[in-house]
């Protein structure tokens, strides 16, 4: 528990740092002249790629040492027998012919007493007793003693295995600082002063509109999705709208750019650094509908939705264990702490394995919720489903609809899970619809995803809102209007910009 302190610890520090970065790009007035050298061979640079690949390292070390056991080792069976002779066979005039001379055969009928117990196998253990009682004249005391010193081991592995399980959420953490330091590194020196020509054009169509440009900075990222940072003013007493600014800075640059998430307003007679990115290709309406299951005053659901920067949309929907107000702050962790992974930055993946980590770790019985994320790409439609113990997802696209189904455990079971992946291709006009299994349930048995197909195309709705409470009021019809478990409904629609 304290190395998964200390990572958190770790993580929290890295995050201060990137959001510093992130603050010192935005506000920072910088002198072209006054700068080193941007580039893959930035010294800085090469200190922030040596740190990652320092707690990359690490994590491997971590990585390397031994996994979880489900079964004693040879050398804990050999310990149990050893212990159960001395305790039970000192003391019998027998002890020389049974470990003597018989030695293999009370050696292999131990062994077989263990395995039993290890697989739970009742009939097999009653057989192995009667048996063993043929051949042994203190069968009953030293099967006893057999039982104790294999439920102290296997206590043992337990502990064992929980320790294995801190040190690879460790590990999973420390990798994900590794490409967190990565993405810091290239945030804060791929970023160069912008070529005469795009200054020269910005100067003269900002000054028509009464704003001084002080400096231009650009960043163009893999992708081809360039961002630029503006150092400006306006003239005294003026104040220029930032759509204004966004229209020229478009005009220029020959593709639609706009004001990163957070950004000012206006330009007034102060300078100040405003971050533009290329503006996303889709827009995305949202809406939900959600009953809380009878008698019961909290749902145990909880769900977010979620602009990133870097033009995604996410919608991340949990399902805490069995309802009320213990659900409800379950699945409220799992998102809370989902939204505050994927803000900033961790993948997908990442942010479901380090939720995970957490409810293994806390040590709670019973504690578990589902998790289930939809990430949507609004630049190219792309859309990334990840789902544990989540029921399934639906697209609707003109006359039919598609099941993305899930097979995977909830998260806060087991430590090393398999999350259900797939991606889809959004269009426009199209509809992402998530939902807990609450509603599902209600619909017959064997026949719950067909139903719910045919319930989606009943609805005529357009707006994300009216369709998830035309999707609940019909699903009510299905169970007499009574809500036997939490009901939740998300929708988001796709629109072409």
């Amino acid at each position: 528990m304290q190395e998964w302190m200390i990572a958190m610890l770790v993580i929290s520090v890295l995050l201060i740092i990137r959001d510093m970065a992130k603050t010192i790009l935005a506000g920072k007035k910088p002198k072209t002249e006054e700068l080193l050298p941007l580039g893959e061979s930035h010294p800085q640079k090469e200190k922030v790629q040596r740190y990652a690949a320092s707690f990359q390292k690490l994590a491997d070390t971590f990585y390397g040492m031994p996994y979880r056991k489900e079964y004693l080792s040879s050398g804990q069976v050999d310990e149990i027998l050893s212990d159960a002779r001395e305790q039970v066979c000192s003391g019998c005039y027998q002890r020389d012919l049974c470990w003597g001379e018989h030695k293999k055969v009370m050696r292999q009928g131990g062994e077989s007493v263990i395995r039993a117990l290890e697989e739970g196998n009742e009939e097999n253990i009653r057989q192995l007793r009667i048996d063993w009682m043929s051949i042994c004249g203190r069968a009953g005391q030293y099967l006893e003693c057999l039982n104790q010193c294999f439920r102290r081991e296997k206590q043992n592995l337990i502990w064992d295995n929980k320790m294995i399980e801190s040190r690879l959420a460790v590990a999973q953490q420390l990798t994900e600082i590794s490409r967190i330091m990565e993405m810091v590194a290239a945030d804060l020196y791929d970023i160069s002063p912008a070529s005469n020509t795009l200054r020269e054009e910005l100067q003269k169509g900002l000054k028509k509109r009464h704003v001084i440009l002080k400096d231009v900075w650009v960043m163009d990222k893999v992708e081809g999705r360039r961002q630029i940072f503006l150092t400006m003013r306006a003239r005294s007493g003026q104040c220029i709208s930032m759509n204004e600014i966004s229209q020229i800075l478009s005009e220029v640059c020959k593709s639609a750019m706009t004001p990163s998430q957070g950004s000012r307003c206006i330009v007034n007679g102060e300078y100040h650094t405003v971050h533009f990115v290329e503006d996303v290709s889709y827009q995305v309406l949202y809406g939900a509908a959600r009953l809380t299951r009878e008698e019961e005053k909290v749902s145990g659901d909880n769900y977010i939705f979620h602009r990133e920067d870097g033009g995604k949309f996410v919608m991340c929907l949990s399902d805490g264990m069995g309802s009320g107000m213990e659900a409800c702050r379950e699945s409220e962790v799992v998102v809370e702490l989902l939204e505050q992974f994927l803000e900033s930055g961790f993948s997908q993946e990442t942010a479901a394995r380090m939720v995970n980590s957490a409810l293994v770790l806390n040590g709670r019985e019973g504690m578990f919720s589902t998790v289930d994320i939809c990430a949507v790409d609004l630049y190219t439609g792309i859309c990334n489903f990840l789902k544990a113990g989540a029921s399934a997802t639906f697209i609707k696209r003109d006359h039919w609809v598609e099941a993305i189904s899930s097979e995977s455990l909830a998260a806060g079971l087991v430590q090393q899970m398999d999350f259900d992946t797939a991606s889809r291709k959004l269009y426009h006009g199209d509809y992402l619809i998530m939902m807990t299994d609450g509603v599902l349930d209600a619909l017959p048995l064997d026949r719950e995803e067909e139903t719910m197909k045919e319930i989606i195309m009943d609805v005529q709705d357009e707006t994300p809102k009216e369709i998830s409470r035309g999707i609940l009021e019909r699903v009510l019809g299905y169970s007499d209007y009574r809500a036997r478990d939490d009901m939740t409904v998300l929708v988001a629609g796709m629109w072409k910009k």
